[in-house]
């Protein structure tokens, strides 16, 4: 009915969502927007924090992966909620990513992945995590609608 209502005045309904607003890439990093796909992308926020028990800080925490393409970003230290994080932006959807948390350049586990993989290729060999089945990279699986 609304259909019918909007054709007799010639507009077309409004859109139920608000306004797309692109965020803005984070200043210096390796990321860049998929230029001329026209596929979706994501945000996403990595965190990390000191395991229980543990009371060393590492005096850096980053993040690697085919989203950075194999760059290392540093995480920012937030004192509030006692943790580690970065949001990265224009994260290529509809696909699954590998990455890896580096604790002082040292990969480092990440509870929150959403799986691991064999590492394929050199880059990901370089940071591969060592597991009992062999060494392996985190997965992050991009899924958009």
């Amino acid at each position: 009915m609304l259909q019918t209502f909007s054709n007799m005045f010639g507009k077309k309904a409004a859109p139920k969502s608000g306004p797309v607003i692109p965020e803005p890439f984070l200043s210096g990093s390796p990321l860049r927007r998929v230029s001329g796909s026209g596929g979706m992308t994501f945000s996403k926020v990595f965190r990390w924090r000191l395991p229980d028990g543990q009371r060393t800080e590492p005096k850096t925490v980053e993040i690697v992966g085919t989203f950075t393409h194999w760059q290392k970003v540093a995480l920012q230290r937030d004192g509030m909620l006692d943790a580690w994080h970065i949001t990265l932006h224009h994260l290529q959807g509809n696909r699954t990513h590998h990455y890896m948390l580096l604790l002082d350049g040292k990969p480092a586990h990440d509870k929150t992945c959403d799986g691991l993989a064999v590492p394929t290729g050199p880059q990901e060999e370089q940071f591969a995590y060592p597991t009992e089945k062999g060494p392996r990279v985190f997965m992050l699986f991009a899924q958009t609608k």
